[in-house]
């Protein structure tokens, strides 16, 4: 588990720092930030599954980063720590998701209790970030791509996980109201904003709620169809339509992914199970099969072939085509009766 530790006073920090080290079991990665501002820019590089904040700071305070780590990051786990006895304070952090509230100053034994209230006690039904991001990358593509099946095995595979890490009722609604919260915010980014789902935050039963988030995605994902009405494009064809009249011109993988509106990760996986090829691959062979019917055309300089589909080193090229045909470009010409 990875730890960020948030206030400006130095002194406070390092002991914060100590009694996380001494903690068992071990943090994988601690870090420290002096402010909400320079926790934002570490949160953004690395995502903590846990973060200890001040109140009081300068640039940006805890109750703001509070604020928007419920917003943009509601799987993060957040404690306050603070001097200031205020009941005002702690119910206005309680309201951004924050799950434990500490006094300053805080002892170990006060620190390592919270550790165990948030990590020891919710070990089976912790969800690493990591792994909700990927849940929720797959979700949106699944829902985007309109991959029924896809999305029915998906949604099977959450609901065996859900189970089986014997989540509360309280735990599981938390769960499912995060991902909606997530959820909405990515397909809105898309320009589509998709109907309320059902009140599963009403059930009585973990089933219920977990049946009634499943019918609230099938509704997403009927709203989509109705509000696409048959204009959809399909993402991977478009992919390489895009690549085969690029042939010239060096395109990444994050490029075509960006171009169709997935995402690397996701786009290599979906381009390579749908092709057979990874797109590395792809690009070459297609680019090889345009070289061959260029020097089909006797007049044609074999450079000028190679520049035609992106090689502008020539010895790069012959040996590329060689590998992938055979032959080297002027063999396959000979074979062809062309000198």
């Amino acid at each position: 588990m990875h730890v960020l530790i948030v206030d400006d006073e130095p002194v406070i920090r390092r002991g914060l720092v100590k009694m996380a080290e001494l903690y068992h079991p071990s943090f994988t990665k601690i870090q420290t930030a002096e402010n909400g501002e320079a926790a934002l820019a570490s949160i953004k590089a690395l995502e903590p599954d846990l973060v200890l904040t001040d109140i009081r700071m300068p640039k940006m305070d805890g109750l703001e980063l509070c604020r928007i780590l419920h917003r943009d990051y509601p799987h993060i786990k957040m404690v306050v720590i603070s001097g200031y006895n205020d009941f005002e304070y702690a119910q206005k952090s309680m309201n951004y998701g924050v799950r434990y509230y500490l006094l300053k100053p805080a002892t170990k034994s006060d620190v390592h209790a919270m550790f165990d209230q948030l990590i020891k006690k919710t070990s089976q039904s912790y969800l690493p970030p990591s792994r909700f991001i990927e849940w929720m990358d797959e979700l949106e593509q699944c829902i985007w791509e309109l991959q029924v099946e896809e999305l029915k095995s998906l949604l099977n595979r959450w609901r065996e996980h859900c189970l089986s890490s014997e989540l509360t009722l309280a735990q599981l609604k938390e769960l499912l109201d995060d991902c909606h919260t997530v959820l909405v915010k990515r397909l809105q980014a898309r320009n589509y904003s998709p109907p309320v789902l059902p009140n599963y935050l009403q059930a009585d039963r973990t089933e219920d709620a977990l049946d009634s988030f499943e019918q609230g995605i099938q509704e997403i994902v009927k709203g989509l169809k109705i509000a696409r009405s048959g204009i959809y494009k399909d993402p991977l064809e478009e992919a390489r339509v895009y690549i085969d009249t690029h042939l010239a011109e060096d395109i990444s993988l994050d490029d075509v992914a960006a171009m169709v509106g997935l995402t690397p990760t996701y786009f290599s996986s979906l381009f390579k199970k749908m092709t057979h090829e990874t797109f590395v691959q792809y690009r070459i062979n297609k680019r090889m099969a345009k070289a061959k019917e260029m020097l089909m055309i006797p007049h044609i300089r074999i450079v000028d072939v190679a520049a035609e589909v992106g090689y502008d080193d020539y010895p790069h090229f012959t040996k590329t085509f060689k590998k992938v045909v055979g032959q080297s470009p002027s063999e396959f010409r000979a074979s062809l009766g062309i000198k």
